[in-house]
């Protein structure tokens, strides 16, 4: 028997080791329950700088999407001098909070914090839709890139900020009811109301 053959007889052949496709991992830590605690962060920052407890609803709608809206002051807006909106562009740009010196301080999850910049970016879209004293308005993005102007929506006499966001399928799967609760005794600034 020359080598071969016997090395077939010993291992049962010598074929190659099957090799399988990689299965597709979230892009980040958490997925899509973390950029729901990214968002749920900034809600609850905008109520310990109001030194207040503030409201935060969390709604998993029956299409995928996920909003978190709070009743804060809404994301700073402007006018120019041309008397057009410009917001702080929280959704389009880097925080460098979480990104610099020190290390991002750790969400509820384990996982740094990122930015509301990560939840656009890990969207497949994302509507920001913002109500402060004197006006409202929403813009729509789309992988983190804007691709509406500030759109006036109508006043309702409420202040505070909604974020509503479809996780790309990278982001991992949507998470539940019982996920959004148990992280939110994690944010001492916010009542959570679940809906869906």
């Amino acid at each position: 028997m020359d080598e071969h053959h016997a090395r077939l007889d010993v291992d049962g052949g010598s074929r190659p080791p099957r090799r399988h496709p990689p299965r597709p991992r979230p892009l980040l830590p958490g997925g899509a329950l973390h950029l729901l605690l990214e968002i749920m962060a900034y809600a609850d920052d905008e109520a310990a700088y109001a030194g207040r407890h503030g409201v935060c609803t969390v709604t998993l709608h029956s299409d995928g999407s996920i909003s978190v809206a709070d009743d804060g002051r809404g994301t700073d807006t402007r006018l120019d001098e041309h008397g057009q909106p410009i917001r702080k562009p929280v959704m389009a740009t880097r925080d460098l909070r979480f990104f610099d010196d020190p290390p991002a301080l750790a969400l509820p999850d384990g996982a740094p914090r990122r930015g509301m910049s990560v939840v656009a970016a890990l969207s497949e879209w994302l509507v920001h839709t913002n109500r402060r004293r004197g006006g409202a308005w929403s813009q729509r993005y789309e992988h983190g890139v804007p691709v509406t102007d500030l759109v006036p929506v109508d006043d309702d006499g409420t202040t505070g900020t909604t974020v509503r966001f479809w996780p790309s399928p990278a982001a991992g799967s949507r998470p539940t009811a019982a996920d959004v609760r148990r992280y939110a005794a994690d944010y001492p600034h916010l009542d959570v109301l679940v809906v869906g």
